[in-house]
C-alpha cells in the first residue's frame, strides 16, 4: 500500500512538472564549482577575479603542489577593498565567504618572497546561491494542487533530492582534493628521486678519487728513491 501511495505521489510530481506554472526548480540551491592549476613564477603575484551576487557564498581551497618550501602568500579582497582573509607562507588553506557583496572579489597568490623557486598552485572555487535574482521568487507550492491529501509531501521529496545532490557535490570535491594531494606527493617523490641520484653519483666520484689518492700514497711509500751507482 505504501508503494502504491509513493507511486501516486511521484505521478503527481511528474504531472506538475509538465505544467507551465510549476517553478519548483527555483527552490534548489545551485552550486557552481571549478578548479584550476597554474604555475606561479618566482617573484611574481597572480590575481583572479570572481563576480558575486549579494547574499551568495564563496568557498575557495588552494594547495601548493610543487616548489621549494611548498608555501605561498594568499589573500581575498572584497569589492569594497577590505581584505577578508590572508595567509602567509602556507602550503594549503580553505576559506569561506558567506553573505557576499555585489561586485568582483579578488583573490591573489603571492610568490614575491621567493626569488628563485616557482610554485605550482592548485585551487578550487565553489559558488552557492548564485541563481538568486533581486526579485522575490514566487512560491512554487502555490502552483501544485492536490498534494495535501498525500502523506508523502513534496517538501520531503525536495529535501531528499537536495541532500543527495549536496552529498554528490561533496564527493566530487573530496575526489578533487585527493587528486591534488596525489599530484603534490608525486612531485615531492620525483624531486627526492632526482636528489638521491645526484648525490649518489657525487658520492661514487668522491670515493673513486679517494681510492686513487690512497693507492698513490701507498705506492709512494714503497718506492726506492735512492740512486744506484755503477
Amino acid at each position: 500500500m505504501e508503494v502504491v501511495r509513493a507511486l501516486v505521489c511521484l505521478l503527481a510530481v511528474f504531472a506538475a512538472l509538465a505544467s507551465d506554472r510549476f517553478v519548483a526548480l527555483a527552490s534548489f540551491s545551485q552550486s557552481l564549482d571549478s578548479d584550476f592549476t597554474f604555475t606561479l613564477p618566482a617573484g611574481r603575484k597572480e590575481c583572479f577575479f570572481q563576480t558575486m551576487k549579494r547574499d551568495a557564498s564563496l568557498e575557495l581551497e588552494y594547495q601548493v603542489l610543487d616548489g621549494a618550501g611548498l608555501d605561498v602568500d594568499f589573500l581575498i579582497t572584497a569589492p569594497s577593498g577590505q581584505v577578508v582573509f590572508s595567509d602567509y607562507h602556507k602550503s594549503d588553506g580553505v576559506h569561506t565567504v558567506a553573505d557576499t557583496e555585489d561586485g568582483d572579489y579578488m583573490f591573489c597568490f603571492d610568490n614575491t618572497f621567493s626569488s628563485v623557486s616557482e610554485k605550482l598552485v592548485f585551487f578550487e572555487l565553489i559558488l552557492d546561491n548564485m541563481e538568486r535574482d533581486d526579485e522575490e521568487v514566487e512560491n512554487w507550492k502555490e502552483h501544485v494542487q492536490g498534494t495535501d491529501v498525500l502523506d508523502m509531501k513534496l517538501e520531503d521529496i525536495m529535501d531528499t533530492i537536495n541532500n543527495v545532490k549536496a552529498r554528490l557535490v561533496k564527493s566530487v570535491h573530496i575526489q578533487t582534493l585527493l587528486r591534488a594531494f596525489e599530484a603534490r606527493d608525486r612531485n615531492t617523490q620525483e624531486s627526492n628521486f632526482d636528489r638521491v641520484n645526484f648525490w649518489s653519483v657525487v658520492s661514487v666520484v668522491v670515493m673513486m678519487l679517494i681510492s686513487g689518492v690512497q693507492v698513490y700514497l701507498v705506492r709512494s711509500l714503497f718506492e726506492d728513491k735512492r740512486k744506484i751507482r755503477t
